[in-house]
């Protein structure tokens, strides 16, 4: 009996990795022009997108966008994982067909926690559902490689280029552990539209649609924690030291006010994104800037010979000079007050700012580049600062 039922589950395994595999192409009409597809040689490796769902069935629009901007169903795989047991949103990812690959969390138990953290349940269950689904993709399916949405961010056009181009990346710098669609300071006023073209180095994990590798999932597996992991992968013990890929202009913006944290920070923030909407062909573009060596030399010529002036002369500049400015933080209540002065997100997780690298904030302040940097002889992040 138990040779039976190892060998229907192994048949089981099977099936679903051929499903995979035979997804077929998928289209449907749209308003939204295609983007312009680029060859891409055959060898390029098949990459998973994880769509992790609950109970949203607005999950429609999310899947309606990644299935219209795919350039290609073989290496662009989609696999939506559902937690909860919801049927709306269940019978909604069923409407795709073979389009996508429908696979549920089966342990839809309670989660015992603390009597302090009854009220952060919900984080507790997402966390659950993180390991399953990741489980699933790099243990079960045996990829080497995945981009996590979640089922209330829509992707630009050229997110697949995005991350097609920045794989060869994280493949070869182990000093980068993580590629992210998302800028936490990408208000449109915060951007420049014009340079979508830009990608930076964060030390800061910005998640809201990533890639990662399996070799990280092996290193994050054995010590997954039971809740708050987007918070947990920025600590030191686990970032290392190590920095992700982040855009100018975000590749994801989330449409999900209803949600664990309850529409604050979205109201707050996360509205606010600005989507790219322009094609950047990223796969012809030369991002070996983004490796760790040749990035430090030219970003920090470039962030440290900027001149210094104070927030004061900032806002009265009448922006006709539009050369990049520094502004210099020397602690963490100086820098929170700057930012928030800017408008930027001032929080610090382990001492890291969002969008940070080497602590540097860069961003547009009414037409000029901004640094918001520490003094030039930084050593290092304070882990205290929150």
């Amino acid at each position: 009996q138990l040779l039976q039922l190892a060998q229907d589950a192994e048949s089981q395994l099977r099936l679903q990795r051929e499903l995979l595999l035979q997804i077929q192409r998928f289209s449907r009409r749209q308003k939204t022009p295609k983007p312009p597809r680029i060859p891409i040689p055959d060898e390029f490796p098949v990459i998973p997108v994880l769509v992790l769902a609950c109970d949203r069935s607005s999950v429609r629009r999310c899947l309606d966008k990644i299935l219209r901007y795919r350039p290609s169903a073989r290496r662009f795989p989609v696999i939506v994982s559902q937690d909860c047991g919801h049927a709306e949103t269940a019978g909604v990812i069923a409407s795709y067909g073979q389009a996508v690959a429908h696979i549920r969390q089966p342990d839809l138990s309670e989660i015992p926690v603390p009597p302090e953290h009854r009220k952060f349940q919900g984080y507790y269950r997402i966390s659950r559902h993180y390991r399953w689904a990741l489980g699933q993709v790099f243990r079960a399916f045996r990829y080497r490689a995945a981009i996590v949405v979640e089922d209330d961010l829509e992707v630009a056009p050229d997110f697949f280029e995005y991350f097609q181009a920045v794989l060869p990346l994280l493949r070869g710098d182990p000093s980068l552990w993580c590629a992210s669609a998302w800028n936490d300071n990408g208000k449109e006023a915060l951007v420049d539209v014009g340079s979508a073209e830009l990608l930076y180095r964060t030390d800061f994990f910005p998640g809201l649609g990533w890639l990662l590798l399996d070799e990280l999932w092996d290193e994050l597996e054995p010590k997954w924690p039971a809740a708050f992991w987007d918070d947990w992968m920025r600590q030191p013990e686990q970032r290392r030291g190590r920095s992700c890929v982040r855009p100018e202009v975000s590749r994801t913006m989330t449409f999900g006010r209803k949600g664990v944290s309850h529409g604050q920070f979205f109201d707050q923030y996360l509205k606010f994104i600005k989507l790219n909407d322009r094609f950047v062909p990223f796969t012809q573009i030369d991002l070996s800037y983004l490796k760790k060596d040749e990035y430090e030399r030219f970003f920090l010529r470039q962030v440290y010979s900027a001149p210094e002036i104070k927030l004061e002369e900032l806002q009265k500049d009448s922006g006709k000079d539009l050369g990049a400015v520094r502004i210099q933080y020397r602690g963490r209540d100086s820098f929170k007050a700057l930012a928030k002065a800017l408008g930027l997100m001032d929080d610090l997780k382990s001492g890291v700012p969002r969008a940070g690298y080497r602590g540097i904030v860069s961003f547009m302040n009414r037409g000029r580049r901004v640094f918001l940097a520490p003094p030039s002889d930084w050593t290092g992040y304070d882990p205290s600062w929150s």
